[in-house]
């Protein structure tokens, strides 16, 4: 029985996330933020959150410590409406969590990946994913151990008959060593950005996605304040952005895109439309601080809609 539209899997950590700050951070000095935020972390639970203030089914699969930071991991997801009962807690490592230095549209990040880097086909391979309609990875490169057994994994999922999407975010060891010839024709959706794309092929972007677009079902590229492009069976659709002119901050735009987008997708709805919102809810994203703040209520997401859609 299908119990979930979405199983979010991968790393869950805290983001702590620093804005208004008085310029950059230098060895042996100290500089002042004016705001500082703790929330829900990681690109995957910032997808998974999201995507069930948009309305979908969502369980959580990850793994974070027996600590605090380990339960207000789980409080923040439930209090989101995400599922957590397939979420694993261990004694043996600590939960992690991200420094997040904000400068306007941009940022710099320090992360302690903790528990994230150990889960794994160990943990995954008991688990039947007949009970869900799709499963989204995010952020292969602060994960080891999902890296490493990334293959399996994707083959255990779709023998269960869910559909996959993955966005890799950015490799910190700017290595990108994944069995490509063997992941992409397990994913349904390939999600990376522009930056990401043409970093894992050391090609500019239209060559790369000339590259990648013929070895997925589905390619989209997210470019930041061009849009988005799509390629699926050979069709390209290209969208213009939806810029914010007053952002308060961008951080989780690229995960809540992927989360309009998915949400979507696991309704039927023609890949256009998914692109559609997923463009649309990675500007919504940018109207709060914080990856999960301009998600709060339908009635929060409804109103910050309206304002791209005059």
């Amino acid at each position: 029985m299908v119990k979930y539209d979405i199983v979010a899997l991968g790393e869950l950590n805290i983001d702590l996330i620093l804005n208004d700050i008085r310029g950059f951070p230098e060895i042996g000095k100290e500089i002042i933020a004016e705001n500082c935020t703790m929330t829900l972390g990681s690109s995957t639970a910032i997808f998974a959150a999201n995507a069930a203030a948009l309305g979908a089914r969502v369980a959580f699969l990850g793994l974070v410590g027996n600590d605090d930071f380990g339960s207000f991991i789980e409080r923040s997801l439930r209090q989101r409406g995400v599922d957590t009962a397939m979420l694993l807690r261990t004694s043996e490592y600590n939960s992690g969590i991200t420094v997040c230095m904000n400068y306007g549209q941009d940022r710099a990040n320090v992360t302690f990946p903790g528990s994230m880097n150990y889960l794994g086909i160990g943990q995954v391979r008991h688990l039947d994913f007949s009970c869900t309609r799709h499963v989204h990875i995010s952020s292969l490169f602060l994960q080891e151990q999902l890296r490493r057994d990334i293959v399996p994994i994707l083959r255990h999922i779709r023998e269960g008959g869910a559909t996959v999407s993955l966005d890799t975010q950015w490799d910190p060891a700017e290595k990108w060593e994944v069995p490509w010839d063997e992941v992409l024709p397990l994913v349904d959706v390939f999600m990376p950005n522009a930056q990401e794309l043409q970093a894992l092929t050391g090609k500019s972007l239209e060559e790369a996605i000339a590259k990648v677009a013929p070895r997925v079902r589905t390619l989209v590229v997210k470019n930041g304040s061009q849009g988005s492009v799509m390629i699926s069976g050979g069709v390209r659709r290209t969208v213009p952005a939806l810029l914010n002119p007053a952002p308060v901050d961008c951080i989780g735009a690229g995960d809540s895109f992927n989360a309009g987008f998915v949400s979507a997708f696991v309704k039927g709805r023609p890949l256009a439309d998914c692109q559609d919102e997923g463009n649309l809810t990675g500007a919504i994203s940018t109207t709060a601080a914080g990856g999960t703040g301009a998600f709060s209520s339908p009635e929060a997401i409804q109103a910050a809609a309206r304002q791209f859609k005059k």
